[in-house]
C-alpha cells in the first residue's frame, strides 16, 4: 500500500519545467543552477576577486615605482628664474642686460622620469602575508556558503516533493470519505443510517477539500522557496516528478570532529593567522624604511636643444616617537589576535554542537521512519474493517470517521518522516562540510 500511495503521489504531480531524465540528476542540476546563479554565492565569488587583487596590490610593494611628468612655468621670481636658466645651461650672468633682482619673464619645459625602490621595510612581508591569508579567508567563507546553499537547494527539493506527497494524501482522503458519503446516503436512504452520519461526513468531507487546498498552495510555496534559492525560475508551477526513494540506515556520526572540514572552521583559523600577520606588521612598523631614488630631467625654454640632468640618492627614515600611536597599534592588533582565537575556540564549539544535532536528527528520522512505514498499513486495514462493519450496520458513523482522519494522519506522518530524513540526511553532510564537494 505505501508503494501504491506514492505512485499516486507520482500520478498527480506533473513534470518538471527542467528537462533532466533522471530523479538524481535533477536534484543536481537544480545544485549547479543554484552555485552558478545564486547572488550570494555570486557576490562571494566577487569578494574572493577582490581580495586576490589586494592581494597583488600588497605584492607590489616589493617593486619598484617608475613615473613620468611634464610641466611648464613662466615666471619672474628672481630665485626661481635664476634656477631655471641654470637647469638650461643658459644663464650667463656677464650680459650687459642681466639683472639678478630684476629678471625677464622666464619661461621653462620640464620632462621628467623618476624611480623609486623601498630597499627595506620590515612590515611589508607581514603586510604581504596578511593579504595572502585574507584572500584565503574569502576562498573559505566562499565554500560556507555553497556548503549552506547545496543544503537548502536539497531541502527545497523535497519541501516540493513532500508538499505534493501531501496533495496525494489529501487527494486520497477526499476520496475514500467521498465514498464513506456515498455508503451513508444509501444506507440513509434505505432507512439503516440517521441523517446525522451523512451531515457528519458532509462536514469531514468538506474539511478535506479545504485541506487539498491548503496542501495545493503549499505545493506552489515550496516551488517559489526553491527557485529562490536558485537564484531563477527553473522549477515551473506544475512541480516536480515524485522519485522513487529507498533510504538507508545511517551509518552514523564519523570521526574527526566538527572542524574535520567545515569551511567555517578554516576561516575561522585563518582570520588567527591573519591577525598573527597584522601584530607582526605593527610591530615591525616602528623600524626604519630605507628608500632608494633616481631622476632624469629635461629642461628647455621653448622644447628646443633641452638640458638633461640627473638626480639619484637613498633616504633612511626612522619615526623615533609618534605620540604613542605606534605602541598603540600594536596593542590593537595584540587585542585583535586574542579576540580571533577565543572566536576560532567559540566556532568549534558551535559547530560540534551542530554537528552532533544534526545526527542526533539523522537518527530520528529514521527511527520515525521505520514506526510509521508500519503504522500506514495499520491504518488502511483498520479503514478496510471499519468501513464493512458501517456498511453492515455494526459500526457507529464515529468510528468510521476516527478510522478515516486516523489514516489521512498516518500517512501525513508517514511522508513527512520520509522526507525529513532525506532533508535531514542532507544536512548531516552540511554540518561535515562536504555536501559541496564535487560541485
Amino acid at each position: 500500500m505505501r508503494r501504491l500511495f506514492f505512485s499516486l503521489a507520482c500520478l498527480l504531480a506533473c513534470s518538471v519545467s527542467m528537462a533532466v531524465g533522471v530523479d538524481d540528476d535533477v536534484l543536481d542540476g537544480f545544485i549547479r543552477a543554484a552555485l552558478d546563479k545564486n547572488p550570494g554565492v555570486r557576490a562571494m565569488t566577487y569578494r574572493v576577486e577582490a581580495s586576490r587583487a589586494a592581494w597583488r596590490q600588497a605584492r607590489s610593494a616589493w617593486l619598484p615605482r617608475l613615473d613620468a611628468s611634464a610641466s611648464y612655468m613662466v615666471t619672474d621670481n628672481p630665485p626661481q628664474a635664476f634656477m631655471m636658466k641654470l637647469n638650461q645651461r643658459s644663464l650667463d650672468m656677464g650680459s650687459p642686460g642681466f639683472n639678478f633682482n630684476e629678471p625677464d619673464d622666464t619661461e621653462n619645459v620640464r620632462l621628467s622620469l623618476g624611480a623609486k625602490y623601498r630597499l627595506y621595510d620590515g612590515a611589508r612581508g607581514a603586510r604581504i602575508g596578511g593579504a595572502v591569508v585574507a584572500s584565503q579567508i574569502a576562498a573559505a567563507r566562499e565554500a560556507a556558503v555553497r556548503n549552506t546553499l547545496v543544503h537548502e537547494v536539497t531541502r527545497g527539493y523535497y519541501r516540493i516533493l513532500e508538499a505534493q506527497a501531501f496533495v496525494a494524501v489529501q487527494t486520497a482522503a477526499l476520496t475514500s470519505l467521498e465514498e464513506s458519503l456515498r455508503v451513508a446516503g444509501e444506507r440513509f436512504d434505505s432507512g439503516s443510517a440517521v441523517k446525522t452520519d451523512v451531515l457528519n461526513l458532509e462536514v469531514q468531507t468538506a474539511q478535506a477539500r479545504e485541506n487539498l487546498i491548503r496542501a495545493r498552495n503549499r505545493v506552489q510555496l515550496a516551488i517559489a522557496a526553491l527557485n529562490t534559492a536558485i537564484g531563477d525560475t527553473l522549477v515551473g508551477e506544475a512541480g516536480l516528478k515524485t522519485p522513487s526513494l529507498a533510504p538507508v540506515e545511517p551509518a552514523g556520526l564519523p570521526p574527526g570532529g566538527a572542524d574535520a572540514e567545515r569551511p567555517e572552521m578554516r576561516a575561522s583559523e585563518l582570520e588567527v593567522a591573519a591577525a598573527a600577520w597584522g601584530l607582526k606588521a605593527a610591530r615591525r612598523s616602528r623600524g626604519p624604511v630605507l628608500n632608494a631614488f633616481g631622476s632624469v630631467d629635461w629642461d628647455s625654454e621653448d622644447l628646443g636643444d633641452p638640458e638633461r640632468s640627473y638626480t639619484g640618492g637613498v633616504a633612511l627614515e626612522w619615526e623615533w616617537f609618534s605620540g604613542f600611536e605606534s605602541r598603540a597599534r600594536v596593542d590593537e592588533a595584540r587585542v585583535l589576535l586574542q579576540a580571533a582565537e577565543a572566536a576560532r575556540e567559540q566556532l568549534r564549539h558551535e559547530l560540534a554542537l551542530d554537528q552532533r544535532q544534526a545526527s542526533l536528527a539523522l537518527e530520528e528520522a529514521w527511527a520515525r521512519l521505520q514506526v510509521t512505514s508500519q503504522a500506514v498499513g495499520s491504518a488502511e486495514e483498520a479503514l478496510r474493517i471499519t468501513r464493512e462493519q458501517y456498511k453492515e450496520g455494526a459500526a457507529e458513523i464515529a468510528v468510521l470517521l476516527v478510522a478515516e482522519l486516523g489514516l489521512t494522519e498516518t500517512r501525513m506522518r508517514d511522508t513527512a518522516a520520509m522526507y525529513d530524513y532525506q532533508i535531514a540526511k542532507s544536512n548531516l553532510g552540511r554540518a561535515l562540510g562536504h555536501l559541496a564537494k564535487g560541485y
